[in-house]
Order: structure tokens, then sequence, then C-alpha cells
């Protein structure tokens, strides 16, 4: 039987989330039914488990990766055996769903599965980020906490796949060399802790120029200091607060140096008409850059889908040189239905 994770009441993942058999969904005319080979485990799902955010999906997952198994009668642009990637929520955390072909992105089927499972999130989130708010340059800089975190290791590629300098923050730990070298081995320009950053002087004496654009999951004083660095006209773009600390800005920041506060959240992107026609140029650069070695996953431990509590309690655990990122592998499961 096919089988998926529920949870009645929000609350701790490990504890509310338990594994329910379902009848195989039937398709309607439009739609496709998908065989899901694996999902990542992102910390927004954690935190919609959590009941962080002000909404409850019926199905849990936000991203994956499957296999096409049944076509709708009007389905077109895939076929049986197609590698498709849900590019809206669709509940990815259980063996089979339907979705409707204009919400799937088929990719080659010799892309790798870890690649597959973790392409919607992360990467398009940072494509936009790097795209829409600043018109930058190659030789520009860009400024970025969090920078060991899933969303951090793909902005760190795609800079420098486009000519853009990366300088890039992370916490300070007993390894902290270890990880700076790993994100410099991937193309970050200068890796620096957070009291580093504070006193570093290759601003002041133009070594490289101040950032043109800031990106901030961390929030408090983490993103005033990306403020304090920020060029003039300079954009400080939010799309998360892993402190949960507020970002205040000073009157001189804005006053003098004009600098702009912006959100980004993925799935109100998405679900936004007017940015239909940016989905395809973004969806062929991001799989081309995959398919050139140029992005690769962030370092992953692949979870077999009956050991999914393994996954959700070490989603957000700290420990480790770097966050890594658990992707929940459907594929031994299949023999147990």
């Amino acid at each position: 039987m096919p089988t998926k994770l529920v949870y009645t009441n929000p609350g701790n993942p490990v504890e509310v989330l338990h594994t329910e058999e379902y009848d195989m969904p039937e398709i309607e005319s439009n739609e496709v039914l998908v065989q899901m080979m694996a999902a990542s485990v992102n910390p927004v799902d954690i935190n919609i488990v959590q009941g962080k955010y002000p909404f409850k999906f019926d199905n849990a997952g936000f991203e994956g990766v499957g296999k096409v198994i049944k076509l709708g009668s009007e389905v077109q642009k895939v076929q049986i055996g197609s590698i498709i990637v849900p590019t809206t929520y669709a509940g990815t955390w259980r063996t089979h769903l339907t979705i409707r072909e204009d919400d799937i992105l088929p990719l080659p089927k010799d892309i790798g599965i870890p690649e597959a499972a973790t392409f919607f999130v992360n990467p398009a989130t940072m494509y936009r980020l790097l795209k829409d708010f600043v018109d930058l340059k190659p030789g520009d800089t860009v400024l970025q906490n969090g920078a060991n975190s899933a969303c951090g290791i793909v902005a760190i590629q795609l800079c420098k796949a486009w000519g853009f300098k990366s300088i890039n923050v992370v916490r300070d730990r007993p390894n902290i060399e270890e990880l700076k070298n790993f994100l410099k081995s991937i193309g970050a320009t200068y890796v620096f802790t957070e009291k580093e950053i504070k006193e570093t002087d290759i601003f002041k004496t133009g070594q490289v120029a101040n950032p043109k654009l800031g990106l901030n999951c961390i929030g408090g004083e983490s993103a005033n200091t990306i403020l304090r660095h920020l060029s003039g006209e300079g954009v400080l773009v939010t799309y998360g607060g892993m402190s949960l600390e507020p970002i205040r800005v000073s009157t001189t920041t804005l006053v003098f140096k004009n600098v702009k506060l912006e959100g980004f959240n993925l799935n109100k992107w998405f679900n936004t008409p007017e940015n239909e026609h940016k989905k395809p140029e973004m969806f062929k650069t991001l799989i081309d850059l995959v398919m050139r070695g140029e992005l690769k996953a962030p370092p992953y431990v692949l979870v077999d889908f009956s050991n999914f509590k393994e996954a959700m309690s070490n989603t957000l655990s700290k420990d480790g040189m770097i966050g890594k990122k658990y992707i929940l592998d459907f594929r031994g499961f299949k023999s147990k239905f």
C-alpha cells in the first residue's frame, strides 16, 4: 500500500509524525501519478509541522523527486518513466502522489538523486535573490550570513558561476578552519566568523568593494552587521530568521546610505501569476548548472523512509562541520507495500 507521513496536531516532528497507509490515488485528465524516489527535509518543513506557520498542509514535505508511473488523458509534456520534481507544495513525504502537469518540471534522467531531491527550494530561492533585487554584474560583491546552510552553499556556487564575489559569514566553532576551507573549495571568495566580519578592514582598504546585496537568514545582530557593510543604495534581502531576533536599522543607515530592506518568500513568488514567464529560464539555467557540475547538492545523508525520525531529529542539529541535508529515500521502501 502507498504510505505517507501524517500528523494530527503540530509539535515535535519526531513525536507527532507517523506513517499511514492510503489507497493508490486516482488521477484527473491533466494529472500524473508519481512514485516518489526521494524527498528532502528542509527547516521550513520542520517549522510547518511544529506549527510555527499560520497554516497546515494535509500532506507534509515541500520538495522531492519522483518517477511518473501513470498519465492523465490530456498530459503531453512527460511520459511514463519521466523524472520530475514538483514546482509547488505537493506533500512529498509519501510514496505516491498525484499532481497537475502544469506543476511539475521534467529533469534529465541521468541527474543525481541528491541534486534532484534538493533542486527546488534552495536553488530557486537563491536564484531569485541574486537576480531580482540588484542588477549585479561580474565582479560585484554579495555578503551573506548563514553561509554554511543549504541555501548559503547554493548561493556560493551561483556567485562563482556568475562571476560575483561572495563574502560569507558563519558562526565560530572549534573546527572553523575546516569549514572555511570547505566553503572556499566550492567557490567562496571570503569566509568570516560573526566576530571577524565586524572587525575586517577589507572594505576600508579597498581590497573588495562594499556589497550591493546582502542576504540574511539569521536576523538580529548578524543582519545588522550586513547592513553596516552594505554600499550606498545597497539592498538587504531577508529570507529567514533563525535567531528569532528583530533587525534594528539605524537612522544613519537609512538616511545617509539609503539602503533598502526587502523580504522574500518562495511559495508566494511561485504563486504570483506575474512571475510565470520567469520560470522557464530559471529552471533551464539551474538544470544546466547541475548537469555541468557547477551546482552540486549540499552535503547530505540519505535516510530510508522507514527511518524518517532520524532525518527529522537531525535536520536542525547544529553539530558537525556543516549542516547536512537529510533526504528521505523511498527506493528501498517500495518493497514493503
